[in-house]
């Protein structure tokens, strides 16, 4: 069975520069295992990055042990749908990649929160710089 994304599609890549996902796959594939729900694909931004920190989820610094290289603005990331939340409530939410986003994220994030923050990323985000 193909897992979906929140607009009903085949779930699409997120990130593999740095490998993203809970089963460090690409993609924000989950399961039973993947307790914190890492279904958000975020483009994470310095203030996400920085808010991340405040709350205790230190996504910057590497930690060789988890496989984890630390992030730096731009990469894409799964990030866990109740972190991600927290950080639109306080107003420092990372940019969102529809389709590479988990359909279960919406059991904790509405659609209409996440399509708020959508954006479109090329596969290769140098692109974007001119």
């Amino acid at each position: 069975m193909t897992e979906r994304n929140v607009l009903g599609d085949d779930l699409e890549p997120c990130g593999t520069d740095p490998l993203t996902g809970f089963y460090r796959d690409g993609c924000c594939s989950t399961g039973p295992e993947d307790l914190g729900s890492h279904t958000i694909c975020a483009v994470v931004t310095s203030e996400f990055l920085e808010h991340q920190r405040s709350i205790g989820n230190d996504l910057s610094t590497p930690m060789p042990q988890y496989h984890f290289p630390g992030l730096v603005p731009g990469d894409r990331w799964c990030v866990t749908a109740v972190n991600w939340l927290r950080a639109h409530h306080d107003g420092a939410a990372a940019p969102v990649v529809l389709a590479s986003t988990h359909e279960r994220a919406v059991e904790i994030v509405p659609l209409d929160v996440l399509r708020q923050h959508a954006v479109d990323v090329p596969h290769d985000p140098s692109t974007l710089e001119g």
